[in-house]
Protein backbone atom coordinates (compact mmCIF):
# COMPACT_ATOMS: atom_id res chain seq x y z
CA UNK A 1 0.00 0.00 0.00
CA UNK A 2 2.79 2.17 0.98
CA UNK A 3 4.38 1.85 -2.12
CA UNK A 4 1.49 2.50 -4.52
CA UNK A 5 1.37 5.78 -2.18
CA UNK A 6 4.78 6.48 -3.20
CA UNK A 7 4.70 5.44 -6.51
CA UNK A 8 1.19 7.87 -7.31
CA UNK A 9 2.57 10.35 -4.80
CA UNK A 10 2.77 13.23 -8.01
CA UNK A 11 -0.40 11.83 -9.11
CA UNK A 12 -2.45 12.18 -6.13
CA UNK A 13 -1.01 15.74 -4.76
CA UNK A 14 -2.27 17.19 -8.26
CA UNK A 15 -5.40 15.56 -7.84
CA UNK A 16 -5.97 17.17 -4.36
CA UNK A 17 -4.51 20.66 -5.87
CA UNK A 18 -6.66 20.85 -8.71
CA UNK A 19 -10.06 19.82 -6.71
CA UNK A 20 -8.73 22.61 -3.87
CA UNK A 21 -8.43 25.08 -6.44
CA UNK A 22 -11.81 24.03 -7.80
CA UNK A 23 -13.60 24.56 -4.79
CA UNK A 24 -12.22 27.71 -3.93
CA UNK A 25 -12.48 28.67 -7.56
CA UNK A 26 -16.17 28.17 -7.03
CA UNK A 27 -17.23 28.97 -3.83
CA UNK A 28 -15.45 31.04 -0.99
CA UNK A 29 -15.36 34.64 -0.37
CA UNK A 30 -13.71 35.66 -3.36
CA UNK A 31 -15.28 32.72 -5.36
CA UNK A 32 -17.37 32.67 -8.83
CA UNK A 33 -20.47 32.38 -7.15
CA UNK A 34 -19.87 35.08 -4.54
CA UNK A 35 -18.87 37.38 -7.46
CA UNK A 36 -22.34 36.89 -8.91
CA UNK A 37 -23.95 37.73 -5.17
CA UNK A 38 -22.38 40.73 -4.74
CA UNK A 39 -22.64 42.38 -8.49
CA UNK A 40 -26.18 41.44 -8.00
CA UNK A 41 -25.82 43.91 -4.54
CA UNK A 42 -23.60 46.74 -6.66
CA UNK A 43 -26.65 46.62 -9.30
CA UNK A 44 -29.38 47.25 -6.94
CA UNK A 45 -27.15 49.77 -4.97
CA UNK A 46 -26.61 51.43 -7.96
CA UNK A 47 -30.10 51.58 -9.08
CA UNK A 48 -30.48 53.14 -5.18
CA UNK A 49 -27.74 55.59 -5.99
CA UNK A 50 -29.71 56.55 -9.51
CA UNK A 51 -33.61 57.17 -7.39
CA UNK A 52 -31.97 58.94 -4.78
CA UNK A 53 -30.12 61.46 -6.98
CA UNK A 54 -33.12 61.94 -8.97
CA UNK A 55 -35.33 62.66 -5.75
CA UNK A 56 -32.21 64.85 -4.81
CA UNK A 57 -32.92 67.01 -8.18
CA UNK A 58 -36.25 66.83 -7.53
CA UNK A 59 -35.96 68.52 -4.19
CA UNK A 60 -33.43 70.56 -5.35
CA UNK A 61 -35.77 71.94 -8.12
CA UNK A 62 -38.46 72.57 -5.70
CA UNK A 63 -36.42 74.41 -3.55
CA UNK A 64 -34.96 76.96 -6.05
CA UNK A 65 -38.60 77.69 -6.93
CA UNK A 66 -39.03 78.87 -3.33
CA UNK A 67 -36.97 82.16 -3.28
CA UNK A 68 -37.80 85.75 -3.16
CA UNK A 69 -38.03 86.27 -6.92
CA UNK A 70 -41.33 84.26 -8.16
CA UNK A 71 -41.57 83.39 -11.84
CA UNK A 72 -45.35 85.10 -12.34
CA UNK A 73 -45.58 83.20 -15.98
CA UNK A 74 -44.82 79.97 -14.40
CA UNK A 75 -47.00 80.64 -11.80
CA UNK A 76 -50.32 81.59 -14.18
CA UNK A 77 -49.28 78.83 -16.08
CA UNK A 78 -49.19 75.75 -12.80
CA UNK A 79 -52.57 77.65 -11.88
CA UNK A 80 -54.55 77.32 -15.38
CA UNK A 81 -52.89 73.70 -15.50
CA UNK A 82 -53.62 72.36 -11.81
CA UNK A 83 -56.80 74.38 -11.22
CA UNK A 84 -58.09 74.27 -14.50
CA UNK A 85 -58.64 78.10 -14.47
CA UNK A 86 -59.07 80.09 -17.78
CA UNK A 87 -60.90 78.99 -20.78
CA UNK A 88 -59.64 76.86 -24.11
CA UNK A 89 -59.88 79.89 -26.69
CA UNK A 90 -58.46 82.69 -24.18
CA UNK A 91 -56.31 85.71 -24.98
CA UNK A 92 -54.22 86.65 -22.26
CA UNK A 93 -52.94 90.22 -22.10
CA UNK A 94 -49.93 91.31 -20.12
CA UNK A 95 -49.52 94.72 -18.49
CA UNK A 96 -46.56 96.01 -17.42
CA UNK A 97 -46.63 98.43 -15.32
CA UNK A 98 -43.55 101.32 -15.58
CA UNK A 99 -42.71 102.20 -11.96
CA UNK A 100 -40.29 104.98 -12.13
Amino acid sequence: MLKKLKKNYFLLISIFLILYFFFNFLDGERGLFSYFKKKEILISLQNKEKNLTNKIKNLEFKNSLLSDKLDLDYVETLIREKFLFGKEAETLYIIKKNDN
